[in-house]
């Protein structure tokens, strides 16, 4: 796969570029800041873009805009942002717009480079794989919802684990309860939110993060070019 880095710390940049090359990866460019980011990736067209949140010159929120420009100006280029923080103002637009597959991993959450790589892979394949505590943290915003306030913590749960990409059985081992658990768990968790269950994993927790977002009062169905359960 080619990729494309765009991340301030040299020592993480370099490393990132070790990790990914020993994996069989391309990485056409390492940049330490977003200002030529839209030239670079229309002259090495990549494959996934790895953005941070914070870049120069402000590092406040640089990296993030980047992101959002570069995926308006390329709606089928897969991005995954790796952050140490949740930029709340503009990470529900990241993951609720109809662009590429996306992510958003907390760099000090990632704890073991497999799971990385895989991350990658499974954006790339066209999942959207988002850490549970930006999950959450989104989720909290609404908390006051009626709607929310409806979830059992075993449905939370369920919410943050199909939020991260995972398979229902991924979740059944993960919460150690069978399938057809989740099964239910998933069902009951959409009828509570007001959301019309499909058959499209991350699409239905993005369908459930615009509706609280937005704060919609009416029923939704989830768009229909998601990934797999």
């Amino acid at each position: 796969m080619r990729i494309l880095i765009c991340e301030d710390s040299a020592l993480l940049r370099e490393g990132l570029v070790r990790v990914l090359a020993d994996a069989g990866h391309d990485v056409v460019a390492a940049l330490p800041d977003a200002s030529d980011l839209a030239a670079t990736v229309a002259a090495t067209t990549p494959d996934l873009c790895l953005l941070d949140v914070r870049l120069p010159p402000t590092f406040t929120d640089e990296g993030i805009r980047a992101a959002l420009a570069l995926r308006a100006a390329n709606p089928a280029l897969p991005v995954l942002v790796l952050s140490q923080y949740v930029e709340e103002r503009y990470a529900s637009e990241l993951i609720t717009g109809q662009a590429a597959a996306f992510g958003y991993l907390l760099k000090d959450r990632v704890a073991d480079v497999r799971d990385f790589l895989a991350s990658i892979e499974r954006i790339a394949a066209g999942a959207t794989v988002l850490d549970p505590e930006v999950v959450a943290q989104l989720l909290t915003r609404r908390s006051r919802d009626a709607r929310m306030s409806r979830l059992t913590e075993r449905e939370r749960s369920v919410l943050a684990l199909i939020a991260e990409g995972k398979s229902n059985q991924a979740i059944a081992q993960a919460l150690f309860v069978s399938e057809a658990s989740v099964e239910k768990h998933i069902t009951s968790l959409f009828q509570k939110l007001d959301l019309e269950q499909d058959e499209h994993g991350n699409r239905r927790v993005l369908a459930a993060l615009v509706h609280l977002e937005h704060g919609g009062t009416g029923t939704g169905a989830a768009p229909q070019n998601g990934a797999s359960r």
